[in-house]
């Protein structure tokens, strides 16, 4: 059973957004998926409230501050999303929970500094275990400096850049909803479901 991490010390760099968008893509796919939030601000548990009942059923994971309960019998696929300021033995704990880890970044030079720290601390993780660790970038506008900038960044940590998000209010309609990308037509979506294909495959592997 795969479990992913989706994580960032950072606060504010889309880490619900990807979080809810991988369970809306392993539910689409036909497989039975928990969302867990170990977030205080419960922002993909209070997703999960807005879910339509047709859509594509994603379960609550409870997740607590001390401990990652074990997903219940059935479960195929894990989701979790994590709060800012994660470090110390909660995040060990998650990263001794997950098979991989992705960690959404936002081409800005403060948050660029602050999840250099975060990024060295999972490649000793990484070391010590198989994790497989993807950077996303999120609202990323090629045509910026800010953009430059990430390029130069993630192209020194010798991480994979699994995709780049654009600045949508597709993900903030949807998200209002409860739904993802993966739920609704791909008409609708289409340059924004062409951003997912390296992620999709990437968790798929």
């Amino acid at each position: 059973m795969p479990v992913v991490v989706v994580a960032n010390p950072k606060g504010g760099v889309g880490k619900s957004t990807v979080a809810t968008n991988i369970a809306g893509y392993f539910a689409g796919q036909g497989h039975a998926v928990m969302l867990g939030d170990a977030d205080r601000q419960q922002s993909s548990r209070l997703w999960l409230g807005l879910r339509p009942a047709g859509a594509r059923p994603i379960q609550s994971w409870e997740v607590g501050d001390a401990h990652v309960a074990k997903p219940p019998k059935g479960t195929t696929h894990v989701v979790l999303d994590t709060p800012a300021g994660l470090h110390g033995k909660q995040l060990r704990d998650l990263m001794m929970a997950a098979d991989k880890v992705v960690v959404p970044l936002a081409p800005s030079v403060f948050d660029i500094f602050a999840t250099r720290a975060f990024l060295d601390e999972l490649a000793e993780h990484r070391k010590a275990s198989a994790l497989q660790v993807g950077i996303v970038g999120t609202r990323v506008d090629g045509r910026t400096l800010a953009a430059e900038q990430l390029h130069a960044f993630v192209k020194a940590l010798g991480l994979p850049v699994l995709g780049e998000l654009r600045p949508t209010q597709n993900y903030v309609y949807l998200a209002a909803r409860g739904l993802t990308l993966f739920d609704v037509a791909p008409g609708r979506i289409e340059r924004d479901l062409a951003q997912w294909t390296g992620i999709c495959r990437w968790l798929d592997s």
